[in-house]
């Protein structure tokens, strides 16, 4: 178990729930390693970059969805709550699983950096583990500031990590290996950085 994973929160995680639900449709809040974050707002060129991966995957993968803001219970014993920019899964596997389901059918998260503070810790550490431990098989970090793809494979759900990440420059071709099984032109990815 991580050291990340060990420490403790003063809220539960039924407490964080109420907040998140009460709070304003500007302000995204999610709960990793027993810590309120908010997430920053998307701009345009983020959201660009999430509707182009959508795209791709319909595509591909016409039998998967790409959700955008689903909730997920990630984190040593279900301690955390995460919205990543989107989780591929089966299609209609979130129906009626309401605000904050299980991440044991997603098969990608994915992140896009924005241009805050937080991204380093947040999108680069903290939720690779955490995804990682809820042993989501593939994390896709669309890195802005590195102008690079990072792909993360082979969870360890124990140690909270993944084994193995790869990185690819903008402009190069990246494989999502299975279960994902999609290959990215990420040529487009160098029109949505600062």
């Amino acid at each position: 178990m991580t050291v990340m994973a060990e420490r403790m929160s003063h809220m539960s995680v039924e407490d964080f729930e109420q907040i998140a639900s009460a709070s304003p449709e500007t302000v995204t809040l999610e709960f990793i390693n027993g810590r309120i974050e908010e997430k920053a707002v998307a701009d345009g060129d983020h959201g660009a970059i999430i509707m182009w991966l959508l795209r791709l995957c319909m595509q591909t993968r016409p039998e998967l969805d790409l959700y955008t803001g689903q909730g997920l219970k990630v984190g040593g014993y279900r301690k955390g709550r995460a919205r990543p920019d989107g989780a591929l899964v089966p299609v209609n596997y979130f129906a009626g699983r309401g605000e904050w389901a299980d991440p044991d059918g997603v098969l990608m998260a994915v992140e896009v950096t924005s241009y805050d503070a937080d991204t380093d810790r947040r999108d680069r550490r903290e939720k690779p583990d955490a995804y990682a431990a809820a042993g989501i098989p593939l994390y896709l970090l669309i890195d802005r500031d590195s102008c690079e793809a990072v792909v993360h494979i082979n969870p360890d759900q124990e140690k909270g990590c993944y084994r193995d990440v790869h990185r690819a420059p903008f402009g190069e071709q990246v494989n999502l290996p299975a279960p994902v099984g999609v290959v990215l032109d990420t040529e487009v990815l160098k029109n949505y950085v600062r």
